[in-house]
């Protein structure tokens, strides 16, 4: 595990420990957390978007030859 410096103002660095407190953790739990879920997100997010495509391109269902018009479209 590696160490992170980092330069938080002291008043939020405070309210931060008061709120970890009450919740039953830890500021450096907290920030730990939330970087490990950053660092996945675009690795998700690749995930979601590479698995859409190939459940489109595996869709039975098509347009087909109709145009659909406004008024179609808005009918009530």
């Amino acid at each position: 595990m590696a160490n992170l410096t980092i330069v938080i103002e002291g008043d939020t660095l405070k309210r931060a420990r008061m709120r970890a407190l009450e919740e039953g953790t830890s500021v450096n739990a907290i920030l730990r957390d939330y970087l490990a879920d950053y660092a996945g997100m675009k690795a998700k997010k690749d995930k979601a978007i590479d698995d859409l495509l190939r459940l489109s391109q595996g869709a039975k269902s098509r347009r087909g030859n109709r145009r659909w018009t406004r008024e179609d479209l808005h009918q009530r």
